[in-house]
């Protein structure tokens, strides 16, 4: 049997490689990880070796934090979490933001309980920058006030609000970080956290040291010198880096990228609730999430059209998900082709023997150097420049017109949709779209104070009838905020930092 990617049979021939194995054996607490790109299988190992070790799983993918965005994240099922337990899925609301530094604090914490009730931890993930944290060390950043970090998102909001990256990149360089000017287009979380840093300690990202960067340097310098031993890790770590030839996992990406769209009630109605909710593509962490962002364009598009989309529309858009897929995959396998420490496994390889392996290793029945019928060599995944300059997408689930009319049908139901509609549709009983309340607070803030007293009214009926819980008068009040704090603009009304403290305002005005 065999997982993710899949290929013939065949034996890669044999090379010699000084890339790294694992670390060698230590008395230190033992920790598995397990990564690779998407779709290469990641998921099936790590609860198999799970079921085996008596381990739980930490998830690192910077999505799976998000609770509501289950499909496009390809979130474990409610049946796999039942039978082994994960850590970091389910943690965050959409609208908030997580960073490398979060998740090494939060995995680092979920390790030492794991091992502190003798557990296995399996941390599993395809987040590239997560894993270099958690298995090498937090670089020392200071950490950002709420003060800073409120006043560097207001600063930077109106050249988000009008899409004005250039213009804001080059403040943050000219405040002194010239390498913003390197970073992806409208990667708004990472320009704000170096202007966060810029403000916090008048330095840049760059003036810190790397803790990664300095162990390699350690290590290549301590070749020639034994008297300065490279910095111990924390953990005895194995990790493992599932790959495969990339024809191969190109189509299953592109097949997965289907199956996300062939059922209305995956990608494009979580992608839907994001648009519901107040946010914007590439605004935060989860909308720039790869599935999310291009989705969430495409239904804007839609919106702006009054709720309609051609057949052309829907593939352009399907074309662009898949492409942007199949690039992080690159940049996946490219950032991991560099990290050491990762042992190379071939995913289409029998699945049985990849688990096997991994097992003896962990319990040190054998070695931990990954044998040639299992192993995949980093520099192979290189040499399939002909077969990648022919490639083409070949859709299984949506070949012509007629295969996504029920997704066409889906968006002029729910996409034809108005701020009156809207509200509408939250109070009388549309939970598909029950945490709109965001979305309503910038509605709403320009409403007459007839309309807000008919809301507020509603919301307290609701509450005496036990049809809202407390989290969700909580967001329903956010309008209230909104219209007790006149000094609050529209674009001001997506900065949770604000809306916290005119929430509170307004509660007490409320009760």
């Amino acid at each position: 049997m065999q997982f993710g990617c899949r290929r013939p049979a065949a034996v890669w021939k044999n090379l010699s490689s000084s890339a790294a194995a694992s670390l060698p054996p230590t008395s230190k607490n033992k920790v598995i990880v397990i990564s690779g790109p998407t779709g290469a299988g990641k998921t099936r190992l790590a609860l198999d070796l799970a079921k085996r070790l008596s381990g739980e799983i930490i998830s690192a993918d910077s999505v799976q934090v998000y609770r509501s965005l289950d499909v496009g994240s390809a979130k474990p099922s409610p049946s796999q979490r039942a039978a082994v337990p994960h850590r970091l899925i389910d943690i965050l609301h959409a609208s908030e933001d997580y960073s490398a530094g979060d998740f090494f604090r939060d995995a680092r914490a979920a390790t030492d309980d794991l091992l502190g009730r003798g557990r296995v931890p399996i941390v599993a993930g395809g987040t590239g920058l997560y894993l270099r944290w958690y298995i090498y060390g937090k670089p020392n950043v200071p950490q950002s006030s709420m003060d800073v970090t409120s006043a560097v998102w207001s600063e930077l909001a109106r050249y988000r609000d009008t899409g004005r990256w250039e213009e804001a990149v080059d403040l943050v360089a000219k405040a002194g970080d010239p390498k913003a000017r390197d970073l992806s287009v409208n990667n708004w979380s990472r320009l704000r956290r170096s202007l966060e840093i810029i403000r916090s300690s008048g330095s840049p990202p760059s003036a810190f040291t790397l803790p990664y960067n300095a162990y390699n340097q350690r290590r290549l310098t301590n070749q020639t010198d034994a008297d300065q031993p490279p910095k111990e890790l924390d953990y005895d770590f194995l990790c493992i880096f599932l790959a495969c030839p990339r024809v191969d996992l190109y189509r299953s990406i592109d097949l997965r990228c289907e199956e996300m769209l062939a059922d209305t009630g995956g990608l494009l109605s979580e992608a839907s609730w994001l648009l519901d909710i107040g946010l914007s593509p590439g605004m935060n962490s989860a909308t720039c999430a790869i599935g999310y962002r291009q989705a969430m364009e495409y239904l804007l598009q839609c919106r702006h059209n009054g709720g309609s989309s051609s057949p052309q529309e829907f593939f352009e858009f399907l074309t662009k998900f898949q492409t942007a897929s199949r690039n992080f995959s690159k940049r996946q396998l490219t950032w991991f082709r560099n990290e050491k420490i990762y042992q190379w496994v071939d995913a289409s390889q029998p699945f049985d023997a990849i688990s096997q392996f991994i097992c003896d290793a962990y319990h040190h029945c054998g070695s931990r150097v990954v044998p040639d019928s299992l192993e995949m060599k980093r520099e192979s995944c290189r040499h399939e420049s002909r077969d990648l300059k022919t490639y083409r997408s070949e859709n299984r689930v949506f070949r012509g017109d007629d295969d996504c009319s029920h997704v066409l049908d889906w968006i002029t139901r729910t996409q034809k949709r108005n701020r009156e509609t809207a509200l509408l549709m939250y109070l009388f009983g549309d939970v598909a779209i029950g945490d709109s309340a965001l979305f309503l607070s910038e509605t709403y803030y320009t409403l007459y104070s007839e309309k807000f007293e008919f809301w507020v009214l509603n919301i307290s009926s609701f509450k005496k009838k036990g049809l809202l819980n407390e989290r969700e008068i909580t967001l329903a009040l956010l309008p209230a905020s909104l219209f007790v704090a006149d000094a609050v603009s529209v674009s001001e009304s997506r900065n949770l930092l604000g809306l916290k403290h005119h929430l509170q305002i307004a509660m007490e005005n409320w009760r």
